[in-house]
């Protein structure tokens, strides 16, 4: 049996002379006397980040009557089933008021081994290979804290996730970004997310002796790309090579439209050993509130996220987990056949996002049609060319200030996908915004979108995009 937590890590959380590691088996040992160090991540970084950025548009937008496309999440019921489950959990069963075991309520833990063994290729055991977490976001925290140490590089792919860095310069680490390219289209052509591609030699020189790790997001928010096996296994050929992590944040992955294949990385030759896989039951079963995720992986790896797991959260609420199990089991007979859930959610959102297309073409914006997710980016370039002196400070990114015009006097929100970029790339992509179309409600004539919670204040229902 041997210490969960590295030196480095151990002293990265504050441990100090005469206290005590935990083992994974509940046991003490006295730690020797350590330095503490506190990162720089945490002192003057975070203010200047994307995700209070991110923060500020959704405020904004709360704070005017406008139809909110910015922020992602449904806007919906999840389905009844899943709806009946928490009921259960909360009024049968008194001791799901209690807590559960630590790394997931056994049923749920049960049921992931089992449903993504099957997708993986793996035996899957559910006290080693599955963490239960607080949403997807808790698993990527506690992956990065588990995993990364001061001066370990992680490769970040352009755009990505707002809280990737952050988490990354919180753990200590430092960002390495590499972007995806856009193809040139030639004019009246549709752009497509699988347009915009890493290039294989440029991904290759970000990975040094420094590298820990590397984030995967597909599909990916906010440009909707689905990687292709071919991509998945270039990236997964230069984890091998190089001794790297892959932290795979999956969790749109039942959300792939035109028939393309979500694939996940860790089902690839080799890569189960060294891959986090990332998923949500907000996003599976349209909940985003109860706030469950889950990470798979090898058990080398999940040793040292249940240590801090089990020093941070400790433990997930009981009946949340509850209900997403018994949502699981129902899937797992349903799995594939028309009445899925995955299957149906699937097409009313590949509808939502073609009506949402639709729209924003007829009023001459020009979308990234995405392969999957909730969202979708558009060019606004031929809005920069008209309006190029929107109110602003001097140096904002144009896509900033065309968002907050477009909230105050339009009376609709989207999100500035510059947020999206590192400092030195945005002034590159500041002509693009992300809409999220899980919440439009289609309706005849082209030109609107409506919400079914509307605008923020609850009045109106639809508006014309610009």
């Amino acid at each position: 049996m041997g210490l969960v937590m590295t030196l480095t890590q151990s002293s990265r959380l504050g441990l100090e002379a005469g206290c005590s590691v935990f083992l994974e088996q509940g046991l003490c040992l006295p730690y020797p006397a350590l330095k503490a160090s506190r990162s720089p991540g945490w002192d003057g970084l975070l203010p200047t980040l994307c995700l209070s950025l991110r923060v500020e548009f959704i405020k904004l937008a709360s704070e005017n009557e406008t139809v909110n496309l910015g922020q992602g999440f449904p806007d919906f019921a999840p389905p009844d089933f899943a709806m009946e489950a928490f009921q259960h959990a909360v009024s049968g069963d008194f001791m799901l008021n209690q807590y559960t075991k630590a790394f997931g309520y056994p049923p749920l833990t049960k049921v992931l081994a089992d449903f993504f063994g099957k997708l993986l290729g793996q035996e899957m055991e559910p006290l080693k290979n599955v963490l239960v977490t607080v949403g997807a976001y808790g698993a990527l925290f506690t992956a990065f804290q588990a995993l990364v140490d001061e001066g370990d590089e992680v490769i970040i792919i352009e755009p990505y996730f707002d809280c990737y860095e952050p988490m990354t310069l919180m753990a200590g680490g430092r960002p390495v970004f590499v972007p995806l390219k856009p193809s040139p289209s030639q004019d009246g052509e549709l752009d497509y997310s699988s347009n915009w591609q890493l290039d294989p030699t440029e991904l290759a020189n970000k990975f040094t002796s420094r590298t820990k790790a590397l984030v995967l997001n597909t599909p990916s928010n906010p440009l909707g790309k689905v990687f292709s096996k071919a991509e998945l296994e270039l990236v997964a050929s230069l984890c091998q090579q190089h001794d790297v992590v892959c932290i795979s944040d999956e969790v749109y992955q039942w959300l792939v439209f035109d028939g393309n294949q979500h694939i996940s990385i860790a089902s690839l030759p080799g890569m189960w050993e060294r891959t986090l896989t990332i998923g949500s039951a907000g996003k599976t079963f349209s909940a985003t509130g109860w706030k469950v995720g889950w990470v798979l992986g090898p058990d080398q790896l999940m040793k040292h996220l249940r240590t801090v797991h089990q020093n941070s959260i400790f433990h997930c609420p009981t009946q949340a987990q509850a209900a997403v199990a018994w949502s699981f089991e129902r899937e797992q007979q349903h799995f594939g056949q028309p009445s899925s859930y995955f299957v149906q959610l699937l097409q009313a959102t590949q509808h939502k996002r073609d009506h949402v297309t639709r729209s924003l073409q007829s009023v001459g914006l020009r979308p990234v049609i995405p392969q999957g997710s909730y969202f979708l980016i558009t060019d606004i370039s031929d809005f920069k060319s008209k309006m190029p002196n929107l109110p602003g400070a001097e140096d904002e990114a144009y896509d900033r200030r065309f968002v907050k015009w477009m909230i105050k006097n339009k009376g609709l929100s989207a999100i500035p996908v510059s947020i999206f970029y590192s400092v030195p790339h945005q002034k590159h992509f500041d002509h693009y915004v992300r809409f999220c179309f899980i919440k439009v409600k289609c309706r005849a004539g082209g030109g609107k979108v409506s919400s079914s919670s509307s605008r923020s204040s609850g009045k109106k229902g639809s508006t014309e995009l610009c």
